[in-house]
């Protein structure tokens, strides 16, 4: 539609539209990814890249993982053989370098991982690769009795600080909604020069077969209500950083990404609402997002971002303990 500016910027990079497919099995077929570009994604987050894909392959984990197994082989099979996880991280490189060749869209390469250590140095490799940006999925659960919060949070530090040091290209990180003071952990990251915040990663929670007395996995796609969450602490948090921010999880509708434009994000991502329906899903919530622009008379997306924030709303304790009140004061969860 004519008039219509939904261009944004996200870790330094001039967008489109604020519509990027975020990380999924998608991203690892490039007719896929054209067709993404096509359907009208700004920008692709790749599938992610596993430490221990990383750690294997250079210091020969693998073995010290699976050996004795025939003695312990049901403890171990809940680990998952990594040397044959998705592709390994010289068809990663080669994967990307494909990607980037053809597509005309931002590539963002991706990181899964916690532990600070040599393995970040194939950050470097994957800029040379010619990814625009490096998102690091620290997918990370504390289990141990004797691992405080705040050890967790100096693991993320140390991590951001190394990889920051490590490449040129933008860094984005992307957090779960654990931590108890998420405002504070936040802000420490933005200190340390992060250029992008993800709000949130998606815990997958094993489930129990009662038959088998077995452990097994459960891949649950994200729903619309989940978006709340992101968009509480998005606008808690817009405008008081200076790291941009993501909304992932959630985001199904164009109604969703107008929401996370007003609460502060930069970009929305999309995973679940592809793969349940469809890549051509994305073009028809870019319509929409187009539609919502004209009859609203917002002449552009930057026009709406962050102007529901915390800090532009007429009643900022909304956002906080107030909302709960007047929650159960309306008896709306009746």
């Amino acid at each position: 539609m004519s008039g219509i500016d939904l261009t944004t910027k996200y870790l330094g990079l001039e967008l489109s539209s604020p519509l990027v497919a975020s990380a999924s099995p998608l991203s690892r077929d490039i007719d896929n990814l054209k067709r993404l570009e096509d359907a009208g994604a700004a920008a692709v987050v790749m599938h992610s890249l596993f430490e221990e894909q990383l750690t294997i392959e250079s210091h020969d984990l693998d073995h010290h993982l699976f050996h004795g197994a025939e003695q312990f082989a049901e403890a171990l099979s809940y680990f998952p053989d990594m040397a044959t996880y998705g592709l390994g991280p010289d068809q990663y490189l080669e994967h990307l370098a494909k990607a980037k060749a053809a597509l005309g869209v931002p590539v963002i390469a991706s990181l899964n991982g916690i532990s600070s250590g040599g393995w970040i140095d194939f950050a470097k490799e994957l800029e040379a690769a010619g990814a625009d940006a490096l998102e690091l999925n620290t997918y990370f659960i504390a289990t141990d009795l004797d691992v405080s919060g705040a050890e967790v949070e100096a693991m993320y530090r140390d991590l951001v600080r190394d990889v920051k040091a490590t490449v040129k290209i933008p860094v984005a990180v992307k957090l779960s909604h654990f931590f108890s003071s998420i405002p504070h952990f936040c802000s420490g990251l933005d200190e340390l020069g992060v250029d992008g915040l993800v709000m949130f990663n998606r815990f997958y929670q094993p489930d129990f077969d009662l038959e088998r007395l077995e452990v097994v996995p459960r891949l649950t796609l994200s729903s619309p209500h989940e978006l709340l969450l992101r968009l509480h602490w998005v606008a808690i948090l817009a405008g008081r950083i200076d790291a941009d921010m993501a909304v992932t999880g959630g985001v199904h509708t164009a109604t969703d990404v107008v929401k996370a434009m007003m609460a502060g994000a930069k970009v929305a991502m999309m995973t679940s609402a592809l793969l349940a329906h469809g890549i051509a899903h994305l073009g028809h919530v870019k319509a929409a997002l187009e539609r919502w622009l004209v009859e609203h008379e917002y002449p552009s997306i930057r026009l709406m971002q962050g102007s529901m924030s915390q800090r532009k709303v007429a009643e900022p304790a909304a956002f906080e303990r107030a909302n709960y009140m007047k929650v159960l004061r309306a008896g709306i969860w009746r």
